[in-house]
């Protein structure tokens, strides 16, 4: 029997139950906003336990589907995304996944998915656009006397989800590290239009709100407790493409630093997850970079080791998102990282306003880039979601600088990385400055649309693809058509319906 050491609340003392009886107040058609991003702060026991009550009551005779909508802050993990897709248990997805049983569901059109900017979503909720909110399901650090929260491994959306519901469900995981307490910054300063007023942030590194999540302990239906660890990954090694995208963005940083364009100490970086990303990072820190800030959406194992050496001087974030060996060393010296790391929720963490104030310098994936600088980092073949935009376009619009990264070929080369046209578009020429790809570096700043084909072809596309592209643009550019952007519609996409019907582009 627990001694709820970490639940202070009395009220709250008195709420406690099982998930199995949490579960039980879920009810079939409910709006649930849980916590969780990118495998962190997500809740661990509940939607487990709704899960399986969705089993048993839909294998009834002449069964009414249960099903609910689900929203949460980003990706979560296969106790909460997996075991409710596999019982077909969720109506619709939003605002960003990573699961392949929700992949599935979504491409097969059983499940509706929403696929929106992270900044935006706290104001759709907040405005009313995606319907009222029934059920807030939060898991947290801890719960203090006075029922205010203490926020675990992810902020995301809980606060306006703890706004916005009419019921709360509250997990309280002891597996949290209880020093994480303090590291948060929740801001309450936000509101709509037109009382907005300046989000007075101006450097990474400063705090503007609260060490806690407000909660007002009579919304709170249930408090379940649990002992379990977040979603990681191990950490995979740089292979070779990745370390030469690194050193192409490196070179490009050294380059603009010595024409004046960039400080020392560049501007606060904004990374994505992944093999790419974290070699940028592991090529930071082995340069001659000192006193960096990240203003970014996700703490890494890179970004870790970053601040362990002082290459990194403060991460601002809303999520971790590391691995095994990542959560030791940040359980192990938590003492050291507290004052450094500063979680906030992720409508202030990718906030526009602040992404474009700071000057932040944005690196993020791509599935395809076209020969004018379109990408589509969301879509497998113009149809098939792969995971979303997440808040890519957040920081592409209106960073500094957005780079777009990509190794040039896919399958084993069958596919091109860089094709005549995209098939979807998430991010159009107008916000994409810089595509690397292990090929080279194209910097699309100040040119035409026939300038940027020159740069992504010669620079970024693979050898076996370089020819066909370059045999494609002259003939759109000799087809009469218009010589702003030339294509030839009739081609466009037949790299995309030849990988389809012969499995390579």
């Amino acid at each position: 029997m627990s001694d709820h050491s970490r639940i202070l609340c009395p009220v709250l003392q008195q709420r406690i139950m099982s998930a199995e009886q949490a579960a039980e107040l879920i009810p079939a058609g409910a709006n649930v906003g849980m916590s969780g991003f990118t495998g962190a702060g997500y809740p661990k026991a509940v939607p487990g336990a709704l899960a399986q009550r969705i089993r048993q009551l839909n294998s009834q005779p002449n069964a009414k589907p249960f099903r609910i909508n689900v929203w949460t802050g980003a990706s979560t993990a296969p106790e909460l995304d997996g075991v409710l897709a596999e019982v077909d248990g969720i109506e619709m997805r939003l605002p960003f996944q990573s699961d392949p049983i929700c992949r599935n569901r979504i491409n097969d059109g059983t499940m509706d998915y929403v696929d929106y900017h992270l900044s935006e979503v706290s104001q759709y909720a907040w405005s009313g656009f995606l319907g009222k909110m029934d059920i807030a399901l939060i898991e947290v650090a801890g719960i203090r006397e006075d029922g205010s929260l203490i926020p675990s491994s992810s902020i995301g959306n809980n606060k306006t989800w703890i706004e916005q519901a009419d019921k709360i469900i509250l997990e309280v995981n002891s597996r949290q590290n209880a020093k994480l307490e303090g590291m948060h910054d929740v801001y309450y300063g936000t509101a709509l239009p037109p009382n907005r007023k300046p989000i007075m942030l101006t450097d990474p590194a400063d705090r503007i709100g609260e060490q806690y999540l407000a909660c007002p302990p009579e919304k709170v239906i249930a408090v379940v407790e649990t002992a379990a660890p977040d979603r990681n990954s191990p950490f995979k090694p740089s292979d070779e493409v990745s370390k030469k995208i690194a050193g192409h963005i490196l070179e490009f940083f050294n380059k603009e630093i010595e024409l004046g364009r960039l400080p020392k100490e560049l501007l606060p970086i904004q990374s994505g997850v992944g093999n790419i990303p974290n070699a940028v990072l592991e090529g930071l820190d082995a340069g001659p970079y000192k006193n960096l800030t990240a203003f970014t959406e996700v703490i890494q194992d890179g970004m870790l080791k970053m601040l362990k050496s002082g290459t990194l001087k403060v991460a601002s974030a809303t999520a971790f998102s590391l691995s095994p060996d990542g959560i030791q060393e940040f359980d192990d010296n938590i003492d050291f990282y507290r004052d450094k790391i500063i979680l906030r929720q992720q409508d202030i963490s990718n906030h526009p306003e602040l992404a474009r104030r700071l000057g932040v310098i944005a690196m993020n994936g791509l599935i395809e880039c076209d020969l004018y600088g379109n990408v589509n980092s969301t879509h497998i073949m113009g149809t098939r979601m792969m995971n979303g935009i997440g808040g890519s376009g957040d920081f592409a619009r209106n960073g500094y600088l957005s780079i777009f990264v990509s190794p040039s070929t896919a399958k084993d080369g069958a596919i091109s990385a860089i094709v005549p046209m995209v098939s979807h578009v998430d991010h159009t020429e107008h916000d994409v400055k810089i595509i690397v790809t292990e090929q080279g570096l194209a910097d699309l700043r100040g040119l035409s649309p026939r300038q940027r084909a020159h740069e992504i072809i010669n620079n970024c596309a693979h050898p076996d693809f370089r020819p066909a592209l370059i045999d494609y643009y002259e003939r759109a550019l000799h087809s009469g058509r218009g010589m702003h952007t030339p294509h030839l519609l009739e081609e466009a996409l037949s790299w995309h319906q030849r990988y389809e019907q012969s499995g390579q582009m």
